[in-house]
């Protein structure tokens, strides 16, 4: 049976967010937190947040073991772009695109052959 949980309004560019999930894809849920703790990139810890709200909503709702659980499917969306301007010379301003994510993780405890 899968499982779903959704992250929201991420502060962090899908272009980056989608570097740390295509690590973890496939991967066992145990498997993938402990590689999630040890990587160093910033939008590791948002995705490791998602993929243990999804193993505990697993366990608490549908009585599945943490343990046996792994990543079906994972995926960083893009959100809406906050849009600022930064100020240069002459009088004129320069767009920034402050870009936001959508994490969603699909987990399961049975592997397809």
């Amino acid at each position: 049976m899968e499982v779903r949980a959704t992250a929201k309004w991420l502060h962090h560019s899908p272009r980056k967010v989608r570097l740390v999930v295509d690590k973890v894809r496939g991967l066992p849920v145990p498997e993938a937190l402990a590689t999630l703790k040890l990587m160093p990139q910033a939008a590791a810890l948002p995705v490791w947040k998602v993929v243990k709200s999804a193993a505990a909503n697993a366990e608490n709702n549908f009585n599945m073991i943490p343990e046996d659980l792994y990543i079906k499917r994972i995926w960083a969306d893009d959100g809406p772009r906050l849009k600022r301007w930064n100020p240069v010379s002459r009088g004129r301003a320069h767009p920034i695109l402050k870009r936001l994510c959508h994490v969603t993780v699909v987990v399961d405890d049975e592997r397809e052959a």
